[in-house]
């Protein structure tokens, strides 16, 4: 604890804490208490009123029904996003833990009052549904309510969905919390420090750091490899049940429904990104080289070229850094990332007891986003923080949109916060005056880009033969799970990174497989779409910025087909996915 301590005041992070009074004023604020009454009452209130009477509705009385349901699902997100927060700073704290679960359950009851209306509304025929889309009073809600009716296939009988609503909140939630709760108390090694702070050694300059940070990053998770195992098996054979039972084909499939993607689409990204390993196998061999290693190791992926610039980055610099990219680009985006840093929106220091990683949180649109980072100064976390900030200007641009419509499709989610990150990204390079120093943050950029399009990808190869393993072979053990996870990434590091037996444990810390299955795909999406929309920026300058924050304002409110259409964009093309990592190889022929 006394390290930290010592970083985060060395940093100038120590005050940065979020003000979650924009929400609740603490946890016995008793606006929560009268919030959960209102939702309990308003949900019991929609179903007396409207179960069974969907199929009745002109479109001004639907249009109404929807209003309720909107706000019925805007201040039950409220309670959840502050409970959450509460939690994630402090997760070892029982009755922070006990809030979040309590909201839970309080959504998991709304649901179950309120999910007619969807059951509803999948039933009417084709023709009905279309002649109330057509009409104008409805517009707002027109691609909101045409979505619901992409599940109409899997949809189960109401007593059924009641069923698993009622069951969710000792669910899949609860099964993630319990991940989270195991890695945010787990310490590693013999100085019993954080996950986080292990991670951050692999960056590290001397080797015998980063050897001894997978040294103990191995064993921790080794320790509680038994619970992380059953925790992985129960949440993927819940995804096989659940797929059975709503009829969806493969493991992917509910993902890209809810990602609004065609599984082509899909597809012909797996194959262009896995396709073109042979980049990595290419960077990682003149990196062995630069750092005179006849063998790299796993711990050695990320180490940085003596080139690169090591001073550390205290906040305020960092501030100066993302907030500087951004006005280059657009002073309005600069505008909204400023809030963040004025008004307490973003949590950054180093915590005994806080979650691991970064997010943005959308909040909902009448408040604000919240960002969390856990800011150790160095020049990725730079990246990190223009990263979720990214997200956090996207959030308040869709806001505009409502609270139905400023869901963005998690595909094109990404695009903001990686946009921001390459904006950073090239005003540091801009900064540098050596070729070698240019060339060592060339190569840092290259292993981010790396890690977010092939090491996604990987991913997303490992969780289809977890899943498919699942289902094949029933409950798979821990050794089963290494050696998918080893299969997949010695296929995009080929023989150039020697990743020994004991990296195989590295799947059993990794959140998304458990909380959003299927989702590690969206970065690749994410940043193959960025570099092709920068190579756009390139070439017409300042008109391409009013599309792009007419992009981002836009929110979830089309499909990502729609939304792309004013940038000429075909996702179904193997030619343009090829684009982005025809930069890519620009990038590494560089550094060759």
């Amino acid at each position: 604890m006394a390290d930290i301590t010592l970083t985060n005041n060395a940093l100038g992070t120590t005050d940065i804490l979020w003000n979650l009074k924009d929400l609740y004023s603490d946890t016995d604020d008793q606006y929560i208490s009268s919030d959960i009454a209102w939702c309990e009452t308003e949900a019991t209130a929609i179903k007396a009123g409207y179960h069974g009477k969907v199929v009745t509705l002109d479109a001004p009385a639907l249009l109404i029904l929807v209003k309720r349901l909107e706000t019925l699902d805007c201040a039950l997100s409220k309670l959840a996003t502050f409970s959450f927060l509460n939690f994630t700073t402090q997760m070892d704290n029982a009755a922070a833990g006990a809030l979040d679960q309590k909201i839970h359950e309080l959504a998991s009851r709304c649901g179950t009052e309120t999910v007619f209306f969807e059951l509803e509304w999948n039933q009417l025929d084709s023709e009905h549904a279309e002649g109330l889309l057509a009409n104008p009073v409805l517009a707002p809600y027109r691609h909101y309510l045409s979505c619901l009716r992409r599940y109409r296939p899997h949809q189960l009988s109401e007593i059924e969905e009641k069923l698993l609503l009622e069951k969710e909140a000792v669910g899949r939630n609860s099964w993630t919390t319990l991940f989270d709760k195991v890695l945010s108390q787990q310490k590693f090694g013999t100085k019993k420090r954080t996950e986080e702070e292990v991670l951050s050694d692999l960056y590290a300059a001397n080797r015998k750091v980063r050897k001894h940070a997978a040294v103990d990053m191995t064993a921790g998770l080794t320790e509680k490899n038994h619970i992380l195992t059953h925790i992985f098996n129960t949440l993927a054979a819940d995804k096989m049940i659940t797929d059975r039972l709503r009829q969806h084909p493969g493991w992917i499939d509910s993902m890209n429904l809810h990602n609004e993607l065609q599984n082509t689409t899909v597809d012909t990204l797996i194959k262009a990104v896995t396709s073109r390993y042979d980049l990595v196998h290419r960077y990682y061999r003149v990196k062995g080289n630069l750092l005179g290693l006849k063998k790299i190791e796993h711990y050695d992926r990320y180490a940085p070229l003596p080139s690169l610039p090591v001073k550390q980055i205290d906040w305020r610099s960092c501030r100066d850094i993302v907030l500087a990219s951004f006005a280059d680009f657009s002073p309005r985006m600069a505008e909204i990332a400023e809030m963040f840093f004025d008004r307490n929106w973003i949590h950054a220091p180093l915590g005994k007891s806080k979650r691991g990683g970064a997010f943005a949180h959308p909040c909902v649109p009448e408040v604000h986003p919240y960002v969390l980072v856990n800011y150790t100064g160095n020049l990725r976390d730079v990246s990190t923080v223009a990263h979720e900030l990214g997200h956090g200007v996207h959030q308040v641009l869709a806001a505009n949109q409502g609270h139905f419509n400023s869901d963005t499709p998690l595909p094109l989610a990404e695009t903001a916060s990686v946009f921001s990150e390459l904006l950073v990204f090239n005003s540091q390079l801009a900064l540098l005056a050596s070729e070698q120093e240019r060339r060592a943050f060339i190569c840092q950029k290259l292993e981010s880009i790396f890690a977010t399009v092939f090491r996604q990808t990987a991913m997303n190869r490992f969780e289809h033969m977890m899943h498919e393993g699942r289902r094949k072979h029933g409950e798979l053990s821990s050794e089963q799970l290494s050696d998918y996870w080893l299969t997949t990434q010695r296929a995009m590091f080929g023989d150039t990174v020697h990743l020994s037996a004991d990296y195989g444990i590295w799947w059993s810390y990794i959140p998304h497989f458990l909380s959003t299955p299927g989702y590690v795909y969206s970065y690749a999406f994410g940043e193959l779409l960025v570099l092709a929309l920068y190579g756009i920026y390139r070439r017409e300058g300042s008109s391409f910025v009013d599309k792009y924050l007419d992009l981002l304002s836009a929110g979830g409110s089309s499909s990502p087909y729609e939304l792309l259409q004013p940038f000429g964009i075909d996702l179904d093309s193997p030619g343009f996915w090829q684009t982005g990592l025809d930069i890519i190889e620009e990038m590494v022929a560089k550094v060759e």
